[in-house]
């Protein structure tokens, strides 16, 4: 998948209500490429939509602090894109919660990007004309 592909495939998603599962809620423990880490936040994905790395389309939870285990909606309000890697994941908020700034969505998802060159891109409200 390209780059443009998988922003493509990404922004599809801004403002929409998906119903995502967890795979790592809060508390997870993960190790990675000599690097481990534990979720500040809940981790999850949309069942069945493949992302740019052929793995199902990964979703970072904004705003939730205890752990999530059963499958919710939550409404997509942004992205983080990396360079580095083809694996983008969306930003997510439960329907009606509070949204958050571009600065406070890095902070949240800092625990995994750190290790990545990325960045956040918050939805402008707008819906796309596909």
């Amino acid at each position: 998948m390209t780059e443009q592909e998988r922003r493509n495939l990404v922004e599809s998603y801004y403002g929409k209500l998906v119903k995502i599962e967890f795979d790592r809620p809060v508390g997870t423990r993960h190790e990675k490429n000599g690097n481990a880490w534990v979720y500040p936040i809940n981790y999850g994905y949309i069942p069945g939509v493949l992302g740019g790395d052929g793995e199902e389309l990964d979703v970072y939870l904004l705003g939730v602090y205890e752990p999530m285990k059963l499958p919710c909606i939550v409404q997509v309000i942004g992205a983080v894109f990396r360079s580095d890697d083809e694996e983008d994941k969306l930003l997510a908020v439960l329907p009606g919660a509070p949204l958050p700034n571009e600065v406070d969505a890095a902070k949240e998802v800092d625990f995994q990007e750190r290790f990545h060159t990325s960045h956040v891109e918050l939805w402008d409200g707008k819906l796309r004309k596909d």
